[in-house]
């Protein structure tokens, strides 16, 4: 897919993966949306790449569809979307403290899987509107993953399901909208230095990054974004899932 003029969206985008996402995609001459509950965030990444800032609760169906809308009514239907919206705070499923409530569970597979897969049925919608492009794309989904979908950490269940879940649609929509020529691709990072991180002590960063065997760091923010845009321009990748995690594994704690 060539990128030049190309409207795109790009959810959890006023930070992290998303914001670092949003830039790189935008230099490479996208029109890009900039979708986030952090509307004061998304302006400042907008205004950095002369995007388009754009309210967005993932989880939220009508407000969902308004903000598609909205982008779509600025740079046109877009053909590429980049589910980045996600997190997640780890809860064991029995604690000292008792069970872990069914709506602890609930929450996150809402924002990272329904949320993922809300904004994935309204964004195909707009694409499957479109004309093919000569090599008869019409558009990409991309989901964000982790490698907790694979190696679940004690305290990981919700987000260990909603991941794995996310993983699970890969081929199954691939194989969906293929007769549209929409493409489907997952990325699964492992541990990334995002502003989840700036509060967590030095010490702690230093641990996880020398699990990783090469190279010994966390990921950065703009190596995701560089895998996007490979994905983007590498039309033969559908599909499948690719981690980007340094060749680590997750223990189990």
């Amino acid at each position: 897919m060539n990128l030049l003029d190309t409207p795109v969206l790009v959810t959890g985008a006023a930070s992290g993966l998303g914001a670092a996402t949003a830039r790189l995609l935008a230099a490479a001459g996208a029109r890009v949306a900039v979708l986030d509950v952090q509307l004061d965030k998304a302006r400042q990444v907008a205004s950095d790449i002369q995007g388009l800032a754009v309210h967005c609760d993932v989880t939220d169906p009508a407000g969902a569809e308004q903000a598609i809308a909205q982008a779509r009514a600025a740079h046109g239907p877009a053909r590429l979307l980049v589910n980045c919206a996600g997190g997640g705070a780890p809860r064991r499923v029995v604690n000292r403290e008792g069970v872990m409530p069914l709506e602890a569970f609930t929450k996150v597979l809402n924002l990272n899987l329904v949320g993922a897969f809300n904004m994935t049925r309204l964004a195909v919608a707009d694409m499957m509107a479109t004309q093919p492009l000569a090599d008869g794309e019409r558009g990409l989904v991309l989901f964000t993953a982790s490698v907790a979908a694979f190696e679940g950490q004690i305290g990981q269940a919700a987000y260990t399901a909603a991941k794995g879940g996310l993983v699970a649609l890969t081929i199954q929509l691939a194989r969906e909208f293929s007769s549209a020529g929409i493409r489907v691709m997952t990325i699964a990072p492992g541990i990334f230095h995002t502003p989840l991180f700036d509060n967590t002590a030095p010490q702690v960063q230093q641990a996880l990054a020398e699990a990783v065997p090469f190279p010994q760091r966390l990921g950065r923010a703009e190596e995701f974004a560089e895998l996007a845009l490979h994905i983007a321009g590498n039309r033969y990748l559908n599909g499948e899932v690719i981690r980007i995690d340094g060749a680590a594994r997750m223990a189990p704690r």
